[in-house]
């Protein structure tokens, strides 16, 4: 098979994505259309239309542009059976029924932001760095009927710092897929449609723990300061700088305010109980089970992101308060 007889579909929506569409757009891939979300209305008055990043970037590059409701919608269905690609390309998308991943002749190819069979599900990275994982990757993998189960095709690995937050690691990840994306093309070319892949199975170790990716909502992150300091530290580092982890500040007047933390330092002082708060080196704390963290950026309801120490030259006698 030559690179020119491949004709592909795109499939995605964040910035995440467009990452690897530039690279097969500016790598002289055939893309013959591009599947995104549809336009999100935003604004005070939800009236505009914000189009997905993969459009903007689809649309500057004069690619035909998809959006279903509903990817069982029939019209869709055969509008995109038009195009006649013979392989699709999903990064960060949402899951596929089977009429649209079935379609092509050489099947539809997942990026995915981790090291399968791990962290399978939508949110991969915050969960990799939640779990204070030190290595994470990309791999990809054809679509079947479960989500994130496929063949696996090719792996790359990843090094997770033990500062790193999750805009360090997805930022790696993005480039990362661009590159793991054209290899795997590379190698279907090579194999005419056809390259060797391992089912997922054969690369679960006997008695590892597989951790699964879900969705993230709001109440998924609230710390629960009853751990020690390792974990809530991971945890935060985990959720930055978006969604953001938070927890409940109360004043000693009994005033409820939303504390979102984006990163602290560990301090190896074990004084107060757990929640409680101190101050150190001029730095607001906060005491999990068995030592102190120190916040280094927060932010509160209402406010802008702010250090520690700004946020202390606006409070007084920060450790009257508590931690809900």
């Amino acid at each position: 098979m030559e690179k020119k007889d491949l004709r592909i579909v795109f499939m995605g929506t964040p910035e995440f994505a467009v990452e690897t569409l530039k690279a097969l757009v500016e790598n002289d891939y055939n893309v013959v259309a591009v599947v995104t979300q549809p336009d999100k209305p935003v604004g005070r008055h939800q009236t505009e239309m914000q189009p997905s990043e993969v459009k903007k970037y689809a649309l500057e590059h004069n690619l035909p542009v998809l959006q279903p409701v509903k990817m069982k919608d029939p019209e869709f269905v055969e509008q995109l059976r038009s195009y006649q690609a013979n392989l699709q390309v999903v990064v960060a998308f949402r899951m596929l029924p089977e009429v649209v991943w079935d379609m092509p002749e050489y099947g539809t190819f997942n990026v995915h932001a981790a090291l399968l069979p791990q962290y399978r599900g939508a949110a991969p990275i915050n969960w990799a760095v939640i779990h204070g994982e030190t290595q994470t990757g990309v791999t990809t993998f054809f679509l079947d009927h479960d989500i994130d189960t496929g063949r696996i095709i090719m792996q790359k690995p990843f090094d997770i710092p033990e500062t790193a937050d999750v805009e360090y690691v997805y930022d790696g990840l993005m480039h990362l897929g661009a590159e793991i994306c054209l290899e795997t093309l590379n190698r279907i070319i090579a194999a005419d449609g056809h390259p060797e892949s391992i089912p997922q199975e054969e690369m679960i170790a006997v008695g590892s723990e597989l951790h699964a990716a879900p969705k993230i909502f709001k109440e998924t992150c609230e710390i629960n300061w009853n751990q020690p300091a390792k974990k809530v530290y991971d945890f935060i580092r985990g959720l930055s700088p978006y969604p953001g982890a938070w927890c409940t500040l109360v004043s000693p007047e009994g005033k409820e305010t939303v504390l979102k933390i984006f990163k602290t330092s560990r301090t190896d002082k074990t004084t107060g109980q757990p929640r409680s708060t101190a101050v150190v080196d001029r730095k607001p704390c906060i005491k999990a089970t068995d030592e102190l963290l120190m916040i280094e950026e927060l932010q509160l309801a209402g406010k802008k992101r702010m250090s520690g120490r700004d946020f202390l030259n606006g409070i007084k006698n920060f450790e009257n308060y508590i931690i809900k």
